[in-house]
């Protein structure tokens, strides 16, 4: 027998409230402490989502050593000559700097210039005809160019490479005798103006001078924006006569600045309106009409049957490898990297210098000419470089006043024999550096060389200036070693 309790109706009909009470009770306290806790968060991390993120400046691992690099500030308050009024105004920079920097964008005239680009039949005695004579934020830039960016880096190697900071004085006078001559819409020079301001804005580069520079921005952006100018309206191509031979050397020498100088903006932050495009179309014109030997020729013919110029081929590998660093991409562009080899290869002399043309003779003007191209994409440990090294390093000579001096020559010796390293280079600093630095002008140019040896291009005071300073930036423009990379 049990017993069981039971509740009256009354008590279980209280039971029953009072349950539905306290279960409404927990699920309002519940949502309380869920609305607390979110004011709480809210109250945390809202103000982040207001407030304006400060600008962080990452770096790419590099060596041990790396320094911090300098950040460059847009300097508003540059003088220049006053120039015509624009009816196109744009703000060409845009970047994480406070105040945006406006200039005029000049509409470009191209030129009609003399259609001997010197004399002789290329860019000037020896540029091509076989004759005696010859021519910030940085993390993301290419380790190669990266270093060049650094003042306590780029002295560094200039010490470790055997420069001095007689070096650094001369390219700083270079670089402002060039910001005083000038054009108006950007350009360098009456004649080529194309292929001059191609030499001028690179020779900036190479000091890592952007448009972002103090003393030089307002100069390179304007540089900038006369080539862009130019490529925009001719559709890709960079050159101030188009019926002219010698345009194929001024698009390739414009279109490895403009490269270069995309690879600095992209990383900055700066937009210069119709950068990219130039790039874009003025890379592809090289890969797109390129001879069907492998090299480049005159008026970019693709089937004559000379089959290519080294002088004019060296220009283009330049510009292709320049464009490889921007990141963009180009249809075909290793088939024709390998094209350009092959014939360079085949410009190559059994005693280790290169010719104008396929199976010509060589000359020492493009011996240095044709090491760089195979050091920049096969390596500086390649035969080829290596047997043209030993070349150099036996036939090269420099005597700025009595001569011989070939400027063009040179320009590319510098950079193959540094690339080279050891003792060839040793000696050939040696040889130029102390002559070139003491021939430099007080206004930072360089005058005509002398000596009845001399039997290259001179040139205009731009063109020698710029082919002085980039063998002056050799010691730290690029990192031996790495071209290939």
């Amino acid at each position: 027998m049990s017993l069981h309790a039971q509740l009256s109706p009354d008590a279980e009909e209280r039971l029953r409230a009072q349950r539905r009470n306290s279960t409404i009770s927990s699920i309002f306290i519940s949502f309380l402490v869920i609305v607390l806790i979110g004011l709480g968060l809210a109250f945390i991390f809202l103000p982040s989502l207001f407030l304006e993120s400060p600008t962080i400046v990452t770096y790419n691992a590099g060596s041990p050593d790396d320094d911090k690099l300098d950040q460059k500030e847009v300097n508003n308050q540059i003088q220049r000559k006053p120039s015509a009024p624009s009816s196109s105004m744009a703000k060409v920079i845009a970047s994480t700097t406070p105040s945006p920097t406006a200039i005029p964008v000049p509409e470009v005239n191209v030129p009609d210039p003399s259609t001997d680009f010197g004399s002789g039949d290329d860019f000037g005695d020896g540029w091509g005809n076989g004759g005696d004579g010859g021519g910030g934020g940085f993390g993301n830039i290419p380790a190669n160019m990266r270093k060049r960016c650094s003042k306590q880096d780029r002295l560094q190697r200039l010490a470790d490479n055997g420069g001095t900071p007689a070096c650094e004085d001369a390219v700083m006078n270079s670089l402002r005798f060039l910001q005083k001559t000038q054009n108006d819409d950007g350009s360098w020079d009456g004649g080529h103006k194309v292929s001059m301001t191609g030499l001028a804005l690179l020779a900036y580069l190479g000091h890592c001078e952007t448009p972002l520079s103090e003393e030089f921005g307002e100069t390179v952006t304007a540089a900038i924006t006369y080539l862009v100018n130019v490529s925009v309206k001719q559709k890709g191509k960079l050159g101030g006569d188009l019926k002219s031979n010698h345009w194929c050397y001024e698009h390739g020498i414009a279109t490895y600045a403009l490269a270069e100088s995309y690879t600095f903006c992209n990383q900055l932050g700066i937009n210069i309106p119709n950068l990219q495009k130039s790039v874009q179309d003025s890379v592809q014109w090289i890969i797109n009409n390129q001879h069907k030997s492998g090299g480049w020729e005159y008026l970019f013919s693709e089937d004559n049957a000379r089959g290519g110029d080294l002088s004019i081929a060296a220009w283009q590998m330049q510009a292709l490898k320049a464009g490889k660093a921007t990141g963009l991409e180009f249809k075909s562009y290793r088939g024709a990297i390998s094209g350009g080899l092959t014939f360079v290869g085949n410009c190559h002399s059994s005693d280790g210098s290169y010719a104008y043309t396929m199976n010509g003779g060589g000359k020492i003007t493009l011996t240095g000419a044709g090491a760089l191209c195979v050091q920049q994409h096969k390596g500086a440990s390649d035969a080829g470089s290596r047997s043209a090294v030993k070349y150099l390093n036996k036939k090269s000579e420099f005597d700025f006043k009595a001569g011989p001096c070939n400027l063009y020559e040179h320009y590319y010796s510098s950079q193959a024999m540094i690339n080279a390293g050891g003792n060839p280079w040793k000696k050939y600093n040696e040889l130029f550096r102390d002559d070139l630095l003491a021939a430099q002008n007080k206004d930072g140019s360089w005058p005509n060389p002398g000596g009845k040896g001399h039997a290259g291009y001179t040139g205009t005071a731009t063109y020698r200036t710029a082919l002085c300073t980039l063998m002056l930036e050799v010691y730290y423009r690029f990192l031996p070693g790495s071209n290939a990379k």
